[in-house]
């Protein structure tokens, strides 16, 4: 065993992993300054997840996927983002698209975009809104009958692999009297008259990914409804539970490329004589992170666990988000600092390390709102009675 705790996978799993550690490697990493510098979606990484089966990895087995456990796919992720930042998060962001036809889907519905995401068409997840992140309760977009339909009208921001996916799960007020109860959400196909995606977003970091808005006056038929009409806000919430073990798993990639970054540069780096290891002010950081490495992917990996197991992550999962994205920018930060004036400066891969980690506290769902999570099942638990 070596200093970081590994993850035991089961044979498939591990299969799956020794398949993504080798495109990794041989075609990931080679192309990630390359596309952070050109701000560049990278169309031959996603041709080869198609043609390695990893865009199906979460896809159940009757639906044509791998059927993976969430263990297995969090260590692809982290395989994957510990490699290119930027091809972890559009990986992560299949799954986060996915989710909701997983959970509410029609077998219709599920063959079609399920299919689709095989191929390589994604699904994405719109439902941030310009003052409606943190607070999606909050969202303006309405779906309003329209004859035996609906008409979407609004705009929909940040969204991940935006103008490269093929469909979009939509969250929209059919009732906007009954607040959070009147929220639905709707598949919609990118090619719908009056969608429209007219901004990408210039980005810190993760430059690789595409973020967009979608700007939406379209009329949608009845059976575009995802899921059950107004319950769409209670299927987001779910969707972003399992979402953020995903992030998690692309914070574990981030910290633990930093972590060999910067331990390397130690052992190599001499300064007054001996190796910076061997000074106390950064072996004893790099000791700190290799702790904290390793509790966050046994927090990372434990969430999935719960997951597979069929019981609620709703806490665990905020608990390993929070937890990691922040282990993982203590873990760039200190790669950063380990390289000096180098690691300020481009091509230095810690610099790029350093700006692809920012936003893993920041999307689904802020360090702030995992807090939030966190406290109110403390208020919950300690509401039960006493035993």
């Amino acid at each position: 065993m070596g200093v970081l705790w590994e993850p035991e996978l089961d044979q498939v799993g591990a299969s799956w992993l020794a398949t993504a550690r080798t495109l990794a490697a041989e075609k990931f990493a080679p192309l990630a300054a390359e596309l952070d510098r050109d701000q560049r979606y990278p169309w031959e990484n996603v041709a080869a997840f198609v043609e390695s089966g990893l865009t199906g990895i979460f896809v159940p087995t009757e639906y044509g996927g791998a059927g993976l456990s969430m263990q297995a796919v969090c260590a692809i992720t982290e395989e994957v983002s510990r490699a290119c930042a930027a091809t972890g998060a559009i990986l992560a962001a299949y799954e986060l698209g996915a989710v909701p036809l997983l959970l509410a889907g029609t077998d219709e519905q599920r063959r079609l975009v399920l299919g689709d995401l095989l191929r390589g068409r994604a699904v994405s997840f719109a439902l941030s809104e310009t003052g409606a992140g943190s607070d999606a309760a909050a969202i303006t977009t309405t779906a309003l009958p329209d004859g035996d339909g609906f008409r979407l009208r609004g705009e929909k921001i940040y969204i991940g692999n935006g103008g490269a996916a093929q469909h979009y799960v939509v969250f929209a007020k059919t009732d906007p009297d009954a607040g959070a109860r009147g929220i639905t959400a709707f598949l919609i196909d990118k090619d719908t008259p009056g969608a429209v995606i007219d901004r990408y977003e210039d980005k810190m970091g993760i430059r690789g990914t595409r973020t967009s808005n979608l700007k939406l006056d379209a009329r949608v038929p009845a059976d575009a409804i995802l899921g059950e009409r107004g319950r769409g806000l209670r299927l987001a919430l779910r969707t972003l539970d399992l979402g953020r073990i995903s992030v998690a798993a692309q914070g574990l990639g981030i910290a633990a490329a930093a972590y060999q970054l910067a331990t390397a540069e130690a052992a190599r780096r001499s300064r007054f004589g001996r190796p910076l290891l061997e000074h106390q002010g950064i072996g004893f950081r790099l000791a700190d992170l290799a702790t904290e490495l390793t509790a966050a992917r046994l927090l990372t990996y434990q969430a999935a666990r719960t997951y597979d197991d069929g019981a609620s992550v709703s806490t665990i999962g905020a608990m390993a988000k929070l937890y990691t994205s922040e282990v993982a920018h203590r873990a760039v930060d200190l790669a950063v600092q380990v390289y000096g004036g180098e690691g300020y400066c481009k091509p230095c891969p810690a610099e790029r390390l350093y700006r692809d980690q920012r936003v893993l506290e920041i999307y689904e769902g802020t360090s702030e709102i995992q807090r939030i999570v966190i406290a109110r099942a403390i208020g919950a638990d300690q509401a039960e009675p006493v035993r």
